[in-house]
């Protein structure tokens, strides 16, 4: 007999959003399908699992509930999560598995571990056990609306490493569901303020507004709408970057049949001045490896070439909007670190892009920043650092490669998407070009 591939649902959101209470909801109007509960709580007693207990629904012989506690499933405890997941499908007595993951887990990373218990099985040719089915943020509409209402910074709660916004920012970065839950609590206004924060951070994913977590639960159970390499390419700065990209090659365009229309018109020969790093055709990727977790990340840089600020797709709506910031010239290191640590504005919700700097001019470098959290991990080395041979070589396995060079930078750049409430955009630009 076949054995059955169990769908996996994966809820993510921060403390106190309404995890736990959907959990209960979904196991009380199941429908008749088996569910086994994973819940993830960071500290050594697991307030989730007691929770989900009193609540009497896991007192069911036909339910099983597993607490991993004392650790994160995105990071300590993956090994944990593949055994129990195995162990579940196992014993033939589950239709479904939900995990609830701790406030403070980032989703991708739990996302990939699941998604490799399918992988390795077909690697290996064994059979496959599992399938992640949705994943869902969890919002709280009344935490959001204070927070962005006035660009204030969140509440910090005694977090030692981790930033609540970073967080908060990355669980609705990386799913295809978010149920957007407490919106009784919050008025029309704040409600349209936290739907464009949230829409500016994840253009795709399907908005559920809720109160106590009552919800259609067949568009979060046995969906059969997941796609991990869609959702990892959902958040909003790729999408802007993404945007970024046409706006600059439609611009490429306009240049070309100009400059054609001009040289048929008036027989000029002239068409290279001030536009040769316009008529690249020799790069579009870096050959940077970025760090594991940031694999949906690497398309984000490489069609950058133009020297206009676009404001294209910038449409405000209650103070929100984008825009990408793009130079060739280097950085300088020790002004980009005060900057970032002492002046960064307030405004800026998220920002992520590539960049490089004079101290290390051959490396670039990936920057990531949501609410108060920033940081810069190595990308790899520009294409033009590399032999000749190997750049030919690269540009023959990957003609693309070749929409972004410039005739004096190669292929460096500063590329960075800024979304931000209120933002002041030209003097933000402006304190960059002077980094």
């Amino acid at each position: 007999m076949k054995k059955q591939i169990v769908p996996i649902t994966l809820l993510t959101g921060y403390l106190g959003s309404g995890k736990t209470t959907l959990v209960n909801k979904i196991l009380a109007n199941k429908k008749g399908l088996k569910i086994a509960v994973i819940v993830n709580d960071i500290g050594e007693v697991n307030i989730d699992a007691s929770l989900i207990q009193k609540g009497g629904i896991v007192q069911q012989k036909d339910d099983s509930l597993v607490a991993l506690s004392n650790g994160c499933i995105c990071c300590t405890l993956k090994t944990d999560l593949i055994e129990q997941i195995t162990e579940i499908t196992e014993t033939n007595k589950f239709d479904y598995i939900v995990i609830e993951a701790s406030g403070v887990c980032e989703p991708l990373p739990i996302a990939q571990t699941i998604n490799s218990i399918s992988t390795m099985a077909k690697k290996y040719g064994m059979p496959e056990i599992c399938r992640l089915d949705c994943v869902v943020t969890v919002v709280d509409a009344l935490r959001m609306a204070k927070e962005f209402s006035c660009g204030n910074d969140l509440e910090r709660e005694n977090l030692e490493e981790e930033d609540i916004e970073n967080l908060i920012i990355q669980q609705i970065e990386f799913c295809n569901v978010i149920v957007l839950n407490k919106v009784a609590e919050v008025s029309k206004e704040e409600l349209a303020l936290v739907k464009t924060v949230i829409r500016k951070l994840q253009p795709k994913a399907e908005i559920i507004e809720t109160n106590f977590a009552e919800l259609d639960f067949d568009k979060i159970i046995d969906s059969k709408r997941f796609n991990l390499e869609e959702v990892a390419y959902s958040a909003g700065w790729i999408h802007e970057m993404e945007e970024d990209d046409l706006r600059r090659d439609r611009e490429k365009e306009e240049h070309k049949h100009h400059h054609e229309h001009e040289e048929h018109e008036e027989g000029h020969e002239h068409c290279d001045h001030e536009h040769g790093h316009c008529h690249h055709q020799e790069h579009e990727e870096h050959h940077h490896e970025h760090e594991e977790g940031h694999e949906h990340c690497d398309h984000e840089h490489g069609h950058c070439c133009h020297h206009h600020h676009h404001d294209g797709g910038e449409t405000e709506e209650y103070g929100i909007s984008t825009f990408v910031y793009f130079r060739r010239k280097a950085l300088s290191l020790n002004k980009f670190d005060y900057y970032a640590n002492n002046k960064w504005p307030k405004s800026i919700i998220r920002s992520k892009g590539i960049t490089y700097f004079e101290e290390d001019p051959d490396m670039s470098y990936m920057f990531d920043q949501a609410g108060t959290q920033k940081r810069i991990v190595k990308a790899g080395q520009w294409i033009c650092t590399a032999p000749k041979e190997e750049q030919e070589m690269m540009l023959r396995e990957n003609p693309d490669l070749g929409k972004d060079w410039d005739e004096k930078y190669g292929d460096k750049m500063i590329k960075i998407v800024f979304i931000g409430k209120d933002m002041d955009k030209e003097a933000i630009i402006k304190d960059f070009d002077n980094l």
